[in-house]
């Protein structure tokens, strides 16, 4: 049962957002100054940058795949069922985590308006966000609209009436511990920009995902980055060092120190908005990081299950909540390293993952949305960020060798023995071996995913591809030659004598040729018959010569059918003319991988498709 498409571009900001702005702005700055000073303003901006060509990767290959889990389906497709496994887990633990950061948050800045039991008020909010994730993402998403809209209103709110309070005096020395302690912070803070990524486990719940992802996660990166640096750099201005080193609260704590205890108390209230929409889309999103696995085989099939009434992963969702109630009572540092360390180690996957897709030449990896200044961006953001763990310190280290071994561990002993997916790193080795590593599985899952990217129906056309003949060679033929070989293979698929066919062929050049340009020709012939139509497919890399006048034709439509189905003669050949219009089909005829790599340029090729032949009978 597929997921339904409900989310629109400002639903995407505002769940990127919403992940984004919480315990990251409102818990981690006086953590952060405590071992920065005010320079940590540098690492919460070096943390977005680093966070940048993870963005841009993932961005590029949802819209070449849009399907629930993001990051983790694209890791399977791209690196393999073992690093898939690894990465989803990642995913899943770093999102859970995140949530339940969140709902620590709540139980902190609740204590400073009313009282009351707050690891039992954390658990109700969860129990809360469990329920409208369990009832649609379309409600999910309305409500981190509206809990976004309202906090980005306090915090612009924040900023304008704070920056003219700020003291100068309280930003010097602005880095009183020099560099390494600014690069530790930088990993420390990390986890702030955690929602920008995790966009991409709800990708199959977007509409128009080619369009609105990257959009979507490019504006989040924009106006989030701004509005942390503006914000932690009102607080270390208005905000006492030695205050502000201790804190828990800092932002509340800095709206007290020019608007009061109303402003400490408007500000919890903004702070209690961010944690309820991390909460609410880390739970939304971390579920959805185990549909792919489970689709995959690589965890139990059930946690793909999709709710029949609401359209939602329930099983998922209900083991997400399980993890992060008990999650509830660990010590808040331990929360923020292991899921700041288990975000760069998603961002790294991410980046490579893009470096394996392109290099593995895919020709059905067609993504919408190209990441810029490739690779020189994806090997600089995995040194970045392998040096960012490093400069964290063993305990980070010793976190992500733990994390790592422990999806491995899953791997080996449930998914290896059954995961049967393809992915592009086959494609790759096989590429530089030349050796037959893979079938065309993953081609053929990329096809199908892009007819539903781009609401692709089938017609008549598109079936009579997929069930033609296609002739694949390498040597130069003389145009009888190939008409023989044509003659044969089409003989037994329309009950005809291959010689009557070599003759109507033969017959069909003479009268005039059917060389359309340089590289490409149409034989097109009337055979006598009823309800008869074929399309056989022909690629020669030497060239067949048509005539002496002619240069060697590479690209061969061979068109039979019967004086009956004479209009969808002319809908075919209409067809080819719009497939062939595209200016690199040369290119992808001459690149393709087999015959089946020759069907896909004509089968995703762009025309328009005849609504009238979608349901019509197919006659071979």
């Amino acid at each position: 049962m597929k997921l339904k498409q409900d989310l629109g571009l400002l639903s995407v900001f505002c769940i990127a957002s919403g992940a984004m702005i919480s315990s990251g702005l409102f818990i981690l700055p006086g953590l952060a100054y405590a071992r920065a000073g005010p320079a940590v303003i540098i690492s919460y901006l070096l943390a977005g940058l680093l966070s940048l060509p993870g963005m841009l990767s993932i961005a590029e290959m949802t819209t070449a795949m849009p399907r629930a889990g993001g990051d983790c389906f694209t890791v399977i497709r791209s690196l393999g069922p073992g690093a898939g496994t690894v990465a989803g887990l990642l995913s899943w633990f770093s999102l859970s985590m995140k949530s339940a950061f969140a709902l620590v948050g709540i139980s902190i800045f609740t204590a400073l308006i009313v009282d009351a039991n707050l690891q039992l008020l954390s658990v109700l909010f969860c129990i809360v966000f469990l329920a409208i994730n369990l009832t649609g993402i379309k409600r999910a998403g309305r409500t981190q609209i509206g809990l976004v809209i309202a906090l980005l209103a306090l915090m612009i709110v924040y900023i304008v009436v704070g920056l003219p309070k700020v003291r100068i005096e309280n930003l010097s020395p602005f880095a009183p511990k020099r560099l390494a302690p600014i690069l530790f912070t930088t990993g420390f803070v990390f986890i702030s920009y955690a929602g920008l990524l995790k966009i991409a486990s709800v990708a199959e719940e977007i509409k128009n995902p080619v369009r609105n992802i990257p959009l979507g996660m490019i504006l989040s990166l924009l106006v989030v980055s701004l509005l942390y640096a503006l914000m932690v750099f009102v607080t270390a201005g208005v905000v006492e060092p030695a205050v502000l080193s201790r804190s828990l609260t800092p932002i509340s704590d800095g709206a007290e120190a020019f608007m009061g205890r109303t402003g400490q108390i408007i500000l919890g209230l903004a702070a209690i908005f961010a944690f309820l929409s991390t909460a609410n889309a880390g739970i939304m999103t971390a579920a959805r990081s185990l549909v792919p696995l489970s689709r995959d085989g690589l965890l139990p099939q059930s946690l793909a299950r999709i709710n029949r009434r609401f359209g939602t992963p329930h099983n998922s969702l209900l083991l997400t909540a399980g993890v992060i109630i008990p999650a509830l009572l660990l010590k808040l540092e331990i929360l923020v390293e292991a899921a700041s360390v288990v975000l760069v180690l998603t961002n790294i996957l991410s980046c490579l993952s893009v470096i394996i897709l392109r290099e593995s030449r895919l020709q059905n990896y067609q993504p919408k949305f190209r990441a810029p200044l490739y690779p020189w961006l994806q090997v600089g953001g995995i040194a970045g960020l392998v040096f960012l763990i490093f400069e964290m310190g063993l305990e980070a280290l010793l976190i992500t060798v733990l994390l790592i071994v422990g999806g491995l561990f899953v791997y080996w002993f449930y998914g290896r023995i059954r995961a049967t997916q393809e992915y592009a790193l086959l494609h790759l080795i096989e590429r530089i071996t030349a050796k037959e590593l893979t079938t065309h599985s993953l081609e053929s899952e990329l096809r199908d995913i892009i007819r539903e990217r781009d609401d692709i129906i089938k017609d008549r056309f598109d079936n009579i591809i997929e069930d033609s003949t296609v002739l694949d060679t390498v040597q130069s033929l003389p145009l009888k030659d190939f008409f023989r070989q044509v003659a044969d293979a089409m003989s037994p698929r329309l009950n005809i004598d291959s010689a009557d066919i070599f003759k109507l062929l033969v017959e069909r050049e003479q009268q005039s040729s059917t060389v359309l340009s340089p590289f490409l020709a149409i034989p097109h012939i009337v055979i006598d018959a009823e309800h008869k139509f074929d399309v056989l497919l022909a690629r020669c890399r030497e060239g067949i010569r048509f005539s002496d006048k002619d240069p060697k034709i590479h690209a061969v439509f061979v068109i039979m059918g019967s004086r009956d189905e004479r209009n969808f003669h002319l809908h075919a050949l209409a067809a080819i003319a719009q497939i062939i219009r595209d200016p690199n089909f040369e290119t992808k005829w001459v690149n393709a991988k087999g015959k089946e790599g020759l069907r896909d340029v004509v089968l995703l090729g762009e025309r328009k498709r005849s609504a009238a032949q979608q349901a019509a009978p197919l006659f071979a």
